[in-house]
């Protein structure tokens, strides 16, 4: 388990089992809300032009296991 609960992209994905591309799906459909599961990382170095986006492990892990129980598509959505 990592030490912070904000992680980049990449090390979510991993954390989570899903892909980059799963995760940037979720957040454009809206399973996963900017400010609560996702944010623009604070680092000046990526910022106006490409922000860096880091997602909050447990409650993203949360909402997915949400999704699942009440059978959503969110399985079916895995790019």
């Amino acid at each position: 388990m990592p030490t912070t609960q904000w992680l980049l992209e990449e090390d979510a994905s991993r954390h989570l089992g899903v892909s980059r591309k799963t995760l940037q799906h979720w957040r454009e459909i809206g399973y996963l809300k900017p400010g609560t599961h996702w944010k623009s990382a604070p680092s000046m170095n990526y910022l106006p032009w490409n922000p860096k986006v880091i997602y909050h492990l447990s409650w993203c892990k949360e909402i997915i296991e949400y999704w699942r129980k009440r059978d959503a598509p969110i399985s079916d959505l895995v790019a």
